[in-house]
Protein backbone atom coordinates (compact mmCIF):
# COMPACT_ATOMS: atom_id res chain seq x y z
CA UNK A 1 0.00 0.00 0.00
CA UNK A 2 1.22 3.49 -0.83
CA UNK A 3 2.46 5.15 2.42
CA UNK A 4 0.69 8.30 1.28
CA UNK A 5 -2.67 6.88 2.42
CA UNK A 6 -1.59 5.24 5.67
CA UNK A 7 -2.49 8.28 7.76
CA UNK A 8 -5.80 9.23 6.20
CA UNK A 9 -6.80 11.69 3.49
CA UNK A 10 -6.17 15.43 3.83
CA UNK A 11 -5.66 18.44 1.57
CA UNK A 12 -1.99 17.71 0.97
CA UNK A 13 -2.73 14.15 -0.06
CA UNK A 14 -5.38 15.32 -2.55
CA UNK A 15 -2.92 17.80 -4.09
CA UNK A 16 -0.24 15.09 -4.37
CA UNK A 17 -2.70 12.71 -6.07
CA UNK A 18 -3.67 15.41 -8.57
CA UNK A 19 -0.02 16.23 -9.27
CA UNK A 20 0.83 12.54 -9.76
CA UNK A 21 -2.16 12.05 -12.07
CA UNK A 22 -1.22 15.01 -14.27
CA UNK A 23 2.45 14.01 -14.26
CA UNK A 24 1.63 10.40 -15.19
CA UNK A 25 -0.60 11.49 -18.07
CA UNK A 26 2.04 13.97 -19.29
CA UNK A 27 4.81 11.33 -19.12
CA UNK A 28 2.70 8.81 -21.02
CA UNK A 29 1.63 11.36 -23.65
CA UNK A 30 5.22 12.53 -24.25
CA UNK A 31 6.31 8.88 -24.46
CA UNK A 32 3.65 8.22 -27.09
CA UNK A 33 4.73 11.23 -29.15
CA UNK A 34 8.33 10.06 -28.97
CA UNK A 35 7.32 6.47 -29.81
CA UNK A 36 5.48 7.51 -32.99
CA UNK A 37 8.52 9.49 -34.17
CA UNK A 38 10.90 6.71 -33.11
CA UNK A 39 8.98 4.02 -35.00
CA UNK A 40 8.81 6.04 -38.21
CA UNK A 41 12.48 6.93 -37.97
CA UNK A 42 13.71 3.39 -37.23
CA UNK A 43 11.59 1.79 -39.97
CA UNK A 44 12.84 4.44 -42.39
CA UNK A 45 16.42 3.52 -41.50
CA UNK A 46 15.73 -0.18 -41.95
CA UNK A 47 14.22 0.55 -45.38
CA UNK A 48 17.08 2.85 -46.39
CA UNK A 49 14.92 5.99 -46.21
CA UNK A 50 15.28 9.25 -44.28
CA UNK A 51 11.99 9.39 -42.39
CA UNK A 52 10.60 12.51 -40.66
CA UNK A 53 13.12 15.36 -40.99
CA UNK A 54 11.17 18.58 -41.60
CA UNK A 55 9.16 19.53 -38.51
CA UNK A 56 11.64 20.40 -35.76
CA UNK A 57 15.17 19.05 -35.24
CA UNK A 58 15.49 15.53 -36.72
CA UNK A 59 11.73 15.63 -37.34
CA UNK A 60 10.91 15.42 -33.62
CA UNK A 61 7.86 17.68 -33.99
CA UNK A 62 6.38 15.71 -36.90
CA UNK A 63 4.05 13.75 -34.59
CA UNK A 64 2.81 16.98 -33.02
CA UNK A 65 2.20 18.46 -36.47
CA UNK A 66 0.26 15.38 -37.60
CA UNK A 67 -1.83 15.39 -34.41
CA UNK A 68 -2.64 19.08 -34.82
CA UNK A 69 -3.71 18.48 -38.41
CA UNK A 70 -5.99 15.60 -37.38
CA UNK A 71 -7.67 17.61 -34.63
CA UNK A 72 -8.50 20.43 -37.05
CA UNK A 73 -9.84 18.18 -39.80
CA UNK A 74 -13.58 17.95 -40.31
CA UNK A 75 -15.23 15.00 -38.61
CA UNK A 76 -18.12 13.07 -40.12
CA UNK A 77 -20.71 10.49 -39.13
CA UNK A 78 -21.50 7.63 -41.55
CA UNK A 79 -25.17 7.30 -42.52
CA UNK A 80 -25.54 3.80 -41.09
CA UNK A 81 -23.49 4.41 -37.95
CA UNK A 82 -24.81 4.14 -34.41
CA UNK A 83 -24.17 7.71 -33.29
CA UNK A 84 -23.49 7.20 -29.58
CA UNK A 85 -21.44 4.01 -29.83
CA UNK A 86 -19.50 5.36 -32.81
CA UNK A 87 -18.34 8.35 -30.76
CA UNK A 88 -17.77 6.40 -27.54
CA UNK A 89 -15.56 3.66 -29.03
CA UNK A 90 -12.29 5.68 -29.36
CA UNK A 91 -12.40 6.56 -25.66
CA UNK A 92 -12.94 2.90 -24.73
CA UNK A 93 -9.59 2.21 -26.41
CA UNK A 94 -7.70 5.21 -25.02
CA UNK A 95 -8.76 5.32 -21.36
CA UNK A 96 -7.87 1.68 -20.45
CA UNK A 97 -4.32 2.21 -21.78
CA UNK A 98 -3.80 5.12 -19.37
CA UNK A 99 -5.44 3.32 -16.45
CA UNK A 100 -3.24 0.25 -16.99
CA UNK A 101 -0.13 2.45 -16.98
CA UNK A 102 -1.22 4.02 -13.68
CA UNK A 103 -0.32 0.87 -11.69
CA UNK A 104 3.23 0.62 -13.07
CA UNK A 105 6.04 1.46 -10.57
CA UNK A 106 8.43 3.82 -12.35
CA UNK A 107 10.88 4.34 -9.48
CA UNK A 108 11.28 4.32 -5.73
CA UNK A 109 9.64 6.48 -3.07
CA UNK A 110 10.04 10.23 -2.60
CA UNK A 111 8.86 12.98 -0.25
CA UNK A 112 6.47 15.74 -1.36
CA UNK A 113 4.71 18.26 0.89
CA UNK A 114 5.97 16.33 3.96
CA UNK A 115 4.29 13.16 2.70
CA UNK A 116 6.10 9.99 1.65
CA UNK A 117 4.77 8.46 -1.56
CA UNK A 118 5.80 6.09 -4.33
CA UNK A 119 6.80 7.06 -7.86
CA UNK A 120 3.64 5.33 -9.06
CA UNK A 121 0.15 6.73 -9.53
CA UNK A 122 -1.71 3.89 -7.79
CA UNK A 123 -0.84 0.60 -6.12
CA UNK A 124 -4.13 -1.26 -5.57
CA UNK A 125 -3.93 -4.64 -3.79
CA UNK A 126 -5.53 -6.21 -6.87
CA UNK A 127 -3.26 -4.51 -9.40
CA UNK A 128 -2.85 -7.54 -11.67
CA UNK A 129 -6.61 -8.16 -11.80
CA UNK A 130 -7.06 -4.48 -12.62
CA UNK A 131 -4.55 -4.85 -15.45
CA UNK A 132 -6.40 -7.84 -16.93
CA UNK A 133 -9.71 -5.99 -16.58
CA UNK A 134 -8.38 -2.96 -18.48
CA UNK A 135 -7.02 -5.26 -21.17
CA UNK A 136 -10.51 -6.76 -21.54
CA UNK A 137 -12.23 -3.37 -21.67
CA UNK A 138 -9.89 -2.23 -24.46
CA UNK A 139 -11.30 -5.04 -26.63
CA UNK A 140 -14.72 -3.37 -26.54
CA UNK A 141 -13.35 -0.18 -28.06
CA UNK A 142 -12.15 -2.01 -31.16
CA UNK A 143 -15.22 -4.25 -31.39
CA UNK A 144 -17.76 -1.47 -30.97
CA UNK A 145 -15.91 0.82 -33.39
CA UNK A 146 -16.16 -1.80 -36.12
CA UNK A 147 -19.78 -2.66 -35.37
CA UNK A 148 -21.03 0.92 -34.94
CA UNK A 149 -19.48 2.17 -38.21
CA UNK A 150 -22.19 0.48 -40.28
CA UNK A 151 -19.73 -0.76 -42.91
CA UNK A 152 -18.58 -4.27 -43.84
CA UNK A 153 -14.81 -3.74 -43.63
CA UNK A 154 -14.84 -2.34 -40.07
CA UNK A 155 -17.27 -5.11 -39.09
CA UNK A 156 -14.84 -7.76 -40.36
CA UNK A 157 -12.07 -6.09 -38.35
CA UNK A 158 -14.27 -6.14 -35.24
CA UNK A 159 -15.02 -9.85 -35.68
CA UNK A 160 -11.32 -10.58 -36.03
CA UNK A 161 -10.57 -8.45 -32.98
CA UNK A 162 -13.05 -10.30 -30.79
CA UNK A 163 -11.64 -13.71 -31.75
CA UNK A 164 -7.98 -12.68 -31.62
CA UNK A 165 -8.01 -10.81 -28.33
CA UNK A 166 -10.10 -13.39 -26.49
CA UNK A 167 -7.84 -16.19 -27.76
CA UNK A 168 -4.60 -14.57 -26.66
CA UNK A 169 -5.93 -13.20 -23.38
CA UNK A 170 -6.14 -16.78 -22.06
CA UNK A 171 -2.44 -17.43 -22.70
CA UNK A 172 -1.47 -14.01 -21.34
CA UNK A 173 -3.54 -14.56 -18.19
CA UNK A 174 -1.92 -17.95 -17.52
CA UNK A 175 1.56 -16.46 -17.81
CA UNK A 176 0.56 -13.68 -15.39
CA UNK A 177 -0.78 -16.33 -12.97
CA UNK A 178 2.72 -17.84 -12.93
CA UNK A 179 4.11 -14.49 -11.74
CA UNK A 180 1.42 -14.17 -9.07
CA UNK A 181 2.03 -17.76 -7.98
CA UNK A 182 5.72 -17.26 -7.28
CA UNK A 183 5.30 -13.74 -5.84
CA UNK A 184 2.24 -14.38 -3.66
CA UNK A 185 0.71 -10.98 -4.35
CA UNK A 186 -1.41 -9.15 -6.92
CA UNK A 187 0.24 -5.80 -6.18
CA UNK A 188 2.65 -4.56 -8.85
CA UNK A 189 4.80 -2.82 -6.23
CA UNK A 190 5.14 -6.09 -4.30
CA UNK A 191 6.03 -7.93 -7.50
CA UNK A 192 8.80 -5.42 -8.18
CA UNK A 193 10.04 -5.55 -4.57
CA UNK A 194 10.13 -9.35 -4.73
CA UNK A 195 12.57 -9.09 -7.66
CA UNK A 196 14.96 -6.72 -5.87
CA UNK A 197 18.61 -7.65 -5.64
CA UNK A 198 20.67 -9.50 -8.24
CA UNK A 199 19.55 -10.21 -11.79
CA UNK A 200 18.77 -13.85 -10.99
CA UNK A 201 15.95 -12.64 -8.75
CA UNK A 202 14.06 -11.39 -11.78
CA UNK A 203 11.01 -13.43 -12.70
CA UNK A 204 12.31 -14.10 -16.20
CA UNK A 205 15.06 -16.18 -14.51
CA UNK A 206 13.07 -17.63 -11.60
CA UNK A 207 10.07 -18.66 -13.70
CA UNK A 208 12.02 -19.81 -16.72
CA UNK A 209 11.89 -18.22 -20.14
CA UNK A 210 8.58 -19.85 -21.16
CA UNK A 211 6.09 -17.53 -19.34
CA UNK A 212 8.07 -14.50 -20.47
CA UNK A 213 8.02 -15.53 -24.15
CA UNK A 214 4.32 -16.46 -23.98
CA UNK A 215 3.42 -13.12 -22.39
CA UNK A 216 5.49 -11.26 -25.00
CA UNK A 217 3.77 -13.03 -27.91
CA UNK A 218 0.28 -12.78 -26.39
CA UNK A 219 0.84 -9.13 -25.50
CA UNK A 220 1.85 -8.36 -29.08
CA UNK A 221 -1.36 -10.01 -30.29
CA UNK A 222 -3.40 -8.02 -27.74
CA UNK A 223 -1.87 -4.82 -29.10
CA UNK A 224 -2.79 -5.74 -32.69
CA UNK A 225 0.83 -5.09 -33.59
CA UNK A 226 2.55 -6.82 -36.54
CA UNK A 227 2.72 -9.71 -37.24
CA UNK A 228 -0.68 -9.96 -35.49
CA UNK A 229 -2.29 -6.90 -37.10
CA UNK A 230 -5.12 -8.79 -38.80
CA UNK A 231 -7.60 -6.44 -37.11
CA UNK A 232 -6.37 -3.53 -39.25
CA UNK A 233 -4.90 -5.41 -42.26
CA UNK A 234 -4.67 -2.51 -44.72
CA UNK A 235 -4.19 -4.81 -47.73
CA UNK A 236 -7.41 -6.71 -46.93
CA UNK A 237 -9.73 -4.45 -44.91
CA UNK A 238 -8.65 -0.92 -45.98
CA UNK A 239 -7.66 -0.19 -42.39
CA UNK A 240 -10.00 -2.48 -40.50
CA UNK A 241 -12.09 -1.36 -37.56
CA UNK A 242 -11.24 2.37 -37.89
CA UNK A 243 -11.85 2.70 -41.65
CA UNK A 244 -14.84 5.02 -41.14
CA UNK A 245 -13.08 7.26 -38.60
CA UNK A 246 -11.44 10.61 -39.32
CA UNK A 247 -10.34 13.71 -37.45
CA UNK A 248 -10.39 13.36 -33.64
CA UNK A 249 -11.80 9.82 -33.67
CA UNK A 250 -8.96 8.51 -35.82
CA UNK A 251 -6.41 10.48 -33.79
CA UNK A 252 -7.66 8.87 -30.57
CA UNK A 253 -7.39 5.38 -32.04
CA UNK A 254 -3.91 6.16 -33.34
CA UNK A 255 -2.93 7.54 -29.94
CA UNK A 256 -4.43 4.52 -28.15
CA UNK A 257 -2.44 2.06 -30.30
CA UNK A 258 0.91 3.59 -29.41
CA UNK A 259 -0.13 4.26 -25.81
CA UNK A 260 -0.96 0.58 -25.46
CA UNK A 261 2.46 -0.30 -26.90
CA UNK A 262 4.23 1.83 -24.30
CA UNK A 263 2.01 0.49 -21.52
CA UNK A 264 2.53 -3.15 -22.50
CA UNK A 265 6.31 -2.64 -22.59
CA UNK A 266 6.27 -1.20 -19.07
CA UNK A 267 4.06 -4.08 -17.86
CA UNK A 268 6.52 -6.65 -19.25
CA UNK A 269 9.38 -4.87 -17.50
CA UNK A 270 7.41 -4.79 -14.24
CA UNK A 271 6.36 -8.44 -14.26
CA UNK A 272 9.50 -10.13 -15.56
CA UNK A 273 12.53 -7.81 -15.56
CA UNK A 274 12.48 -6.33 -12.08
CA UNK A 275 10.84 -3.01 -12.97
CA UNK A 276 13.07 -0.12 -11.85
CA UNK A 277 15.42 -2.42 -9.89
CA UNK A 278 19.09 -2.23 -10.78
CA UNK A 279 22.54 -1.41 -9.39
CA UNK A 280 23.53 2.04 -8.10
CA UNK A 281 26.95 3.16 -9.24
CA UNK A 282 27.09 6.39 -7.23
CA UNK A 283 27.77 8.79 -10.12
CA UNK A 284 24.19 10.08 -10.13
CA UNK A 285 21.71 10.57 -7.25
CA UNK A 286 20.32 7.31 -5.84
CA UNK A 287 16.70 8.21 -6.71
CA UNK A 288 17.59 8.68 -10.39
CA UNK A 289 19.06 5.21 -11.08
CA UNK A 290 15.75 3.29 -10.80
CA UNK A 291 14.15 5.64 -13.34
CA UNK A 292 17.08 5.23 -15.73
CA UNK A 293 16.96 1.44 -15.52
CA UNK A 294 13.19 1.41 -15.98
CA UNK A 295 13.38 3.63 -19.08
CA UNK A 296 16.27 1.61 -20.54
CA UNK A 297 14.44 -1.73 -20.11
CA UNK A 298 11.25 -0.28 -21.60
CA UNK A 299 13.17 1.15 -24.55
CA UNK A 300 14.50 -2.33 -25.42
CA UNK A 301 10.96 -3.65 -25.87
CA UNK A 302 9.81 -0.58 -27.78
CA UNK A 303 12.66 -1.10 -30.22
CA UNK A 304 11.74 -4.79 -30.41
CA UNK A 305 8.16 -3.95 -31.42
CA UNK A 306 9.42 -1.64 -34.16
CA UNK A 307 11.86 -4.29 -35.36
CA UNK A 308 9.07 -6.88 -35.57
CA UNK A 309 6.93 -4.50 -37.60
CA UNK A 310 9.75 -3.82 -40.06
CA UNK A 311 10.76 -7.45 -40.62
CA UNK A 312 7.92 -9.95 -40.13
CA UNK A 313 5.04 -10.59 -42.55
CA UNK A 314 1.47 -10.79 -41.29
CA UNK A 315 0.13 -14.15 -40.07
CA UNK A 316 -2.70 -15.84 -41.89
CA UNK A 317 -5.86 -15.98 -39.82
CA UNK A 318 -5.77 -19.76 -39.38
CA UNK A 319 -2.11 -19.54 -38.30
CA UNK A 320 -3.07 -16.88 -35.76
CA UNK A 321 -5.75 -19.06 -34.19
CA UNK A 322 -3.55 -22.15 -34.34
CA UNK A 323 -0.72 -20.42 -32.48
CA UNK A 324 -3.02 -19.11 -29.77
CA UNK A 325 -5.17 -22.17 -29.04
CA UNK A 326 -2.87 -25.08 -29.92
CA UNK A 327 0.54 -23.72 -28.91
CA UNK A 328 0.50 -20.90 -26.38
CA UNK A 329 -2.37 -21.97 -24.12
CA UNK A 330 -1.18 -25.60 -23.66
CA UNK A 331 2.42 -24.45 -23.15
CA UNK A 332 1.51 -21.82 -20.53
CA UNK A 333 -0.82 -24.24 -18.71
CA UNK A 334 1.84 -27.01 -18.63
CA UNK A 335 4.48 -24.63 -17.29
CA UNK A 336 2.07 -23.29 -14.68
CA UNK A 337 1.39 -26.82 -13.42
CA UNK A 338 5.13 -27.50 -13.13
CA UNK A 339 5.64 -24.30 -11.13
CA UNK A 340 2.72 -25.15 -8.85
CA UNK A 341 4.18 -28.62 -8.25
CA UNK A 342 7.57 -27.13 -7.39
CA UNK A 343 6.07 -24.66 -4.92
CA UNK A 344 3.63 -27.06 -3.24
CA UNK A 345 5.85 -30.14 -3.12
CA UNK A 346 9.18 -28.32 -2.73
CA UNK A 347 10.48 -30.39 -5.63
CA UNK A 348 14.06 -29.58 -6.49
CA UNK A 349 17.17 -30.96 -8.13
CA UNK A 350 17.15 -33.74 -10.66
CA UNK A 351 13.33 -34.19 -10.84
CA UNK A 352 12.80 -30.54 -11.74
CA UNK A 353 15.55 -30.67 -14.35
CA UNK A 354 14.10 -33.81 -15.95
CA UNK A 355 10.59 -32.31 -16.03
CA UNK A 356 11.90 -29.07 -17.51
CA UNK A 357 13.79 -30.98 -20.22
CA UNK A 358 10.73 -33.07 -21.08
CA UNK A 359 8.45 -30.05 -21.26
CA UNK A 360 11.05 -28.16 -23.26
CA UNK A 361 11.29 -30.99 -25.79
CA UNK A 362 7.50 -31.18 -26.06
CA UNK A 363 7.25 -27.44 -26.59
CA UNK A 364 10.04 -27.55 -29.18
CA UNK A 365 8.26 -30.38 -30.99
CA UNK A 366 4.98 -28.47 -30.95
CA UNK A 367 6.59 -25.32 -32.35
CA UNK A 368 8.51 -27.35 -34.95
CA UNK A 369 5.34 -29.12 -36.08
CA UNK A 370 3.58 -25.80 -36.32
CA UNK A 371 6.36 -24.38 -38.49
CA UNK A 372 6.31 -27.47 -40.71
CA UNK A 373 2.53 -27.25 -41.11
CA UNK A 374 2.76 -23.56 -41.98
CA UNK A 375 5.48 -24.27 -44.58
CA UNK A 376 3.40 -27.12 -46.06
CA UNK A 377 0.33 -24.86 -46.27
CA UNK A 378 2.36 -22.15 -47.97
CA UNK A 379 3.81 -24.65 -50.48
CA UNK A 380 0.34 -26.06 -51.20
CA UNK A 381 -1.07 -22.58 -51.73
CA UNK A 382 1.79 -21.70 -54.08
CA UNK A 383 1.22 -24.91 -56.06
CA UNK A 384 -2.49 -24.12 -56.36
CA UNK A 385 -1.74 -20.62 -57.61
CA UNK A 386 0.71 -21.97 -60.19
CA UNK A 387 -1.90 -24.50 -61.35
CA UNK A 388 -4.49 -21.77 -61.81
CA UNK A 389 -2.05 -19.58 -63.74
CA UNK A 390 -1.25 -22.47 -66.11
Amino acid sequence: MDPLFQHGLDGGVVVIVLIKTLATFAILLVSVLFMVWFERKVIAGMQNRIGPNRAGPWGLLQTLADGTKLFFKEGFLPDRADRRVYRLAPYLSLVPAFLAFSIVPIGGSFSLFHHRTELQLADPPIGILFLLAMSSVAVYGVMLAGWASGSKYPLLGAVRASAQMISYEAAMGLSVVAVVLITGSLSTRTIVTDQAGAIWHWNVIRLGIIPFVIFLIAGTAELNRPPFDLVEAEQELVGGFNTEYASIGFALFYLAEFMNTVTMSTIIVTLFLGGPNGPHWGVLPAWLWPIIFFVAKTFIFLFGYVWLRATLPRFRYDQLMDLGWKRLIPASLAWLLILAGMIVGRVQGVIVAVMAIVVGLLLYRAVLLGAQEAAADAAAGSARRRGRSV
